[in-house]
């Protein structure tokens, strides 16, 4: 049987004898041995490779030339870090100097105050020719170095002068003459000068109708009656667009000689004020009449303040109390009326009137009393 097998086996592979391996296990032998030997390879190739790259890489920078920073040197760091500190503490300190020559001085004060070191130094004083070279040099070393702060000063100048030009423009009232001069005839008029809001009307708001303005009661028989011993202007803190249509109501009988709203006024501190000094008319003969007068005007001793009008007080009789008070200074004539009004400071300008009318009254009844018992 063994030996049939042998046969059988030689009949179908002939190339193998004796003890030689069967082909497909020789073929995957070789493959593996190729296989093995080709990882080998590989990694010596790699580690090779590795070893190479590792100088190449290293090497890289040289190669392309760059070298590596180095710190600045500390005297250098130390030299830079004062200059900057100079340059911040002469910045501060300019910035510093120009706000407190602001804050403390006006424009005219600041320009007096530098006006004769610009002369002094712009131009500069003359070398003589016989002078040394060294002196030449001394001389236009200092006149460059005045020429800087000549310029800072001048710019300062120019500068401040048209900021404050472009803020007068919204803070000052729009001429210094805001009512035209009075005709010869009509120096001896004195002025009344009225406010508008809560002295002679009063505007309300409701979200069913909106804006509402109502007249004080008796106002219309107070302007008519006023008009004859007076030049009257209405004085507004109101813009044009919200005062022109009230202004119209008012003077339907013509009774206003003037009228000026918030662009007539003085704008300081957040309120705007009015200044009675811009009015072209002798201060006087000006009286100031407001619901608000100590708080809006710049001129108190002008002022006559009265109660704040509103809508729930429909008997308000203020501007016609004021009427005998008001006729009796016209018709006086006094040399300066805010002597007049300063005896009735902290009272009731209307009341303490008739009160003084009935004193003088009683004095006059007494001495015609008097009088008539003496000639008797």
């Amino acid at each position: 049987m063994s030996r049939a097998l042998l046969r059988h086996r030689r009949l179908l592979f002939p190339g193998a004898r004796g003890g030689a391996a069967h082909p497909f296990v020789a073929a995957i032998s070789a493959s593996s041995c190729y296989t093995a030997r080709f990882a080998s390879t590989s990694a010596t190739a790699a580690a090779a490779a590795g070893t190479q790259a590792d100088p190449a890489a290293a090497a890289s920078p040289a190669a392309a030339g760059e070298q590596p920073r180095q710190p600045p040197p500390p005297a250098a760091r130390g030299r830079w870090g004062l200059l900057k500190f100079g340059a911040l503490a002469a910045v501060a300190g300019a910035i510093g100097g120009v706000g407190y020559a602001t804050y403390a001085y006006s424009l005219p004060e600041v320009e007096e105050k530098t006006r004769e070191f610009r002369r002094k130094n712009n131009p500069a004083p003359p070398v003589p020719e016989d002078a040394s070279a060294f002196e030449k040099y001394k001389a236009l070393a200092y006149s460059t170095a005045m020429k800087v702060p000549i310029a800072a000063i001048e710019l300062y100048l120019d500068v401040r002068g048209t900021i404050e030009d472009h803020v007068r423009g919204f803070t000052e009232p729009t001429s210094d003459k805001l009512l035209p001069d009075l005709l010869p005839q009509d120096q001896h008029v004195f002025t009344l000068v009225l406010d508008l809001n809560e002295t002679l009307v009063y505007s309300d708001w409701q979200r069913e109708r909106g804006w509402r303005t109502f007249k004080r009661p008796g106002v219309d028989a107070f302007l008519e009656h006023m008009a004859k011993f007076y030049e009257i202007v209405v004085y507004s803190d109101q813009t044009p667009m919200y005062v022109e249509p009230v202004f119209e109501r008012l003077n339907s009988s013509g009774t206003i000689s003037h009228r000026l709203s918030r662009p007539a006024t003085k704008y300081l501190d957040g309120k705007h004020y009015r200044d009675l000094s811009k009015l072209n008319r002798n201060p006087k003969q000006v009286i100031y009449l407001s619901a608000h007068a100590l708080e809006t005007c710049l001129q108190p001793e002008n002022c006559v303040e009265i109660k704040p009008f509103k809508l729930e007080n429909n008997n308000d009789t203020q501007l016609l109390d004021l009427i005998p008070f008001l006729e009796y200074v016209a018709m006086a004539r006094p040399s300066d009326i805010r002597t007049v009004l300063a005896s009735y400071q902290g009272h009731d300008v209307a009341a303490e009137f008739i009160e003084r009318s009935k004193e003088h009254q009683r004095r006059i009844n007494e001495q015609s009393k008097h009088g008539r018992l003496w000639r008797r």
